[in-house]
């Protein structure tokens, strides 16, 4: 879904001049209040029929409707992401219940499968069908993973909200368990959801996720572009989401000394420190070429 200007919109408003404004003219501001409220109430309508109709498909029970739902919801929060006005009215739809993008990713995408018990057999006799949900495919994971993020980067609450879905424990699990597409992406949610989130910091020191990470990037066998992901991680943890020498991630620069040595760890608290004021696409650049380093600085002898 892809938010267009209302072409009457722009009518009105280049009848609208800055001097008709600096001359105080108090029908012309009407107007134009009028426009920009018109305008708002079009965009949120807009906003919530792209949610309904995206978090529809996300909630069905075939992988293939899942996936075509996750496809839409991910554009859609890329042309939300474009201005800070369409960025408040998404958030305003997460306060109601029924379009909330985050509980519909844990609840039905990233769901971890179980063994699913057949409590009585008025399916066998005509009674109710049996209700069958097929399972989430690589692909369908690798989208959920990427709207959760987008998600949490929007929408600082939808942080609680995974939190509340003990999103860490099942990204953990993903990072272990699925393969390289998921984990690429799992990485990513990752930074997402604990930045500025103690809650789930916390999580995340339960679940040994600096163990899990470790064990990526020292395994020579694995995908190389994960493992610079893996570097990446570690110095947007440090660098971006970490307290410092507060709780929860307070011994963090202990742990990845124990787990990838002294060198690689200064190495990496180091880099983490600089690169602020760059503009966002140096920034990248700069945070793929230290990755890169500290690949290079670990001793996997």
């Amino acid at each position: 879904m892809y938010l267009k200007k209302a072409l009457w919109a722009e009518e009105v408003a280049a009848k609208v001049s800055p001097e008709s404004e600096s001359q105080q003219d108090s029908a012309a501001m009407v107007v134009q209040e009028l426009v920009d409220s018109l305008n708002r109430q079009r965009l949120y309508r807009e906003i919530t029929l792209a949610l309904k109709t995206g978090l529809r498909d996300a909630r069905a029970e075939f992988s293939f409707l899942r996936i075509r739902g996750l496809r839409s919801l991910l554009n859609f929060l890329r042309s939300v992401a474009e201005s800070d006005s369409t960025i408040q009215l998404f958030c305003l739809t997460q306060s109601v219940p029924e379009l909330r993008v985050v509980p519909a990713l844990f609840q039905h995408s990233l769901k971890e499968t179980q063994d699913e018990r057949v409590a009585n057999l008025d399916h066998l006799f005509g009674v109710e069908p049996l209700k069958i949900t097929s399972p989430s495919t690589d692909a369908e994971v690798a989208l959920a993973l990427r709207v959760l993020e987008g998600c949490c980067l929007l929408h600082r609450e939808s942080t609680a909200l995974a939190h509340h879905h003990k999103a860490i424990q099942v990204l953990i699990n993903i990072l272990s368990t699925r393969g390289v597409l998921e984990q690429g992406a799992c990485l990513d949610a990752l930074i997402s959801i604990m930045l500025d989130s103690t809650a789930n910091q916390m999580d995340f020191e339960a679940c040994n996720g600096i163990e899990e990470v470790a064990e990526l990037i020292r395994d020579k066998q694995l995908d190389e572009n994960l493992r610079l992901k893996c570097g990446e991680f570690l110095l947007l943890l440090i660098g971006h989401v970490n307290g410092r020498e507060k709780p929860p991630l307070a011994a963090i620069h202990e742990d990845i000394s124990r787990l990838l040595g002294e060198k690689s760890a200064s190495l990496i608290w180091a880099a983490s420190q600089f690169g602020s004021t760059l503009d966002p696409k140096e920034r990248l650049t700069a945070l793929h070429i230290q990755a890169g380093r500290v690949l290079e600085s670990l001793d996997l002898y």
